[in-house]
């Protein structure tokens, strides 16, 4: 199993810590930094800023919004990030939200399923670097009737096929990734649950591509903190997990609720949610289950932290991308240095 950091959201005020955590898990032989873009900073700049102070480690966008951008410009992107990092980009992609996508963009919310299938097949083509012509539901290229014509990327990049990943939580976007995907960006997952909540419909998604899971990249999201007090440290984690749960989306629309109901915290979603959306984000996070939090988390000693990455490798996990916590850099070093410790311990590394 091989190991990941995701540094989030760029302008949270640590962004000077964040680059040398992407350094450090450079210089310890980390596989890949994943950054993240909602309606702040964006990723790709931040991936280039990255890339160009390390030496490495790949550089992967987790994600990038497919409402924000045309698919053309999303295979330019990589196609050049690709370039100047030497063959080191990974391409995340998810739909984001509604919130997001009708709110900041201004594009509807809808089929994601199907946009976001349509969206995979131009910037695959794109990056082939043929002629890029495109019929489709949502895009037609080149628009008819007027003066465009087929054109191909000029942009050489490093490798012939850059890996893509779909973020994924519903058991129908989870399939349709095994289907089209290289790999699986996936968040809140608990060991326990993988298969239930995600592996088993990627695996179908690979079936019926005729495809195996052998190179599919099984790549999750999480939280680590180093230190003696379980509970103590499962609480940092109760604003972020109360946000996604409780206010990511809609009351009728939001994915990481629905995925803790699924992992079998039905009322104990509905009440975070009903909580978070009222205004009580303290009450939210008070009313999360510590077995939530501590399930989908790495907490405690080298030898813990050791005991939940055999039970991710031991689900299917095959890039652990972990978010080191502390509330120094020298707290978050400490606990991405305990990463590669604990991976070693486990005789995973």
């Amino acid at each position: 199993m091989r190991l990941g950091i995701n540094l989030g959201y760029w302008g949270a005020g640590m962004d000077a810590d964040n680059l040398a955590v992407a350094q450090e898990a450079d210089r310890l032989g980390y596989d890949v930094c994943w950054a993240a873009e909602a309606y702040g900073s964006d990723a790709p700049t931040v991936l280039s800023w990255v890339a160009a102070q390390t030496e490495r480690i790949d550089v992967g966008s987790a994600i990038m919004q497919i409402p924000a951008r045309q698919p053309a410009m999303t295979a330019m992107t990589a196609a050049t990030l690709d370039s100047l990092s030497g063959g080191r980009f990974r391409l995340g992609l998810g739909v984001s939200g509604p919130q997001v996508s009708e709110g900041w963009y201004g594009v509807k919310f809808d089929k994601p399923l199907a946009r976001t299938r349509e969206y995979v097949e131009i910037v695959r083509k794109a990056m082939t670097r043929e002629r890029l012509t495109h019929e489709g539901e949502h895009w037609t290229l080149p628009l008819p009737g007027g003066p465009g014509k087929p054109l191909k990327l000029t942009v050489h990049p490093t490798r012939e096929r850059i890996p893509l990943y779909i973020a994924a939580i519903g058991p129908k976007n989870l399939e349709q990734t095994g289907e089209i995907a290289d790999g699986a960006l996936l968040i809140f997952p608990a060991a326990e649950h993988l298969e239930e909540t995600a592996l088993r419909h990627v695996r179908a998604g690979r079936e019926k591509a005729g495809l195996t899971m052998d190179g599919f990249d099984v790549c999750p999201t999480v939280p680590l903190a180093l230190g003696d007090d379980v509970h103590a440290l499962a609480d940092m984690f109760r604003p972020y997990t109360a946000l996604y749960v409780g206010g990511m989306g809609s009351r009728k629309q939001n994915f990481y609720n629905q995925l803790a109901q699924r992992m079998g915290y039905e009322k104990e979603a509905a009440e975070i949610q009903d909580k978070y959306l009222a205004g009580d984000k303290q009450g939210a996070a008070a009313a999360i289950p510590h077995s939530l939090i501590d399930s989908t988390t790495l907490l405690g000693s080298v030898e813990r932290i050791a005991d939940g990455m055999k039970a991710y490798a031991a689900a299917g996990v095959t890039t652990l991308t972990l978010a080191p916590a502390g509330f120094t850099l020298d707290e978050r070093l400490a606990a991405l240095r305990a990463g590669t410790e604990a991976l070693e311990l486990a005789g995973l590394a």
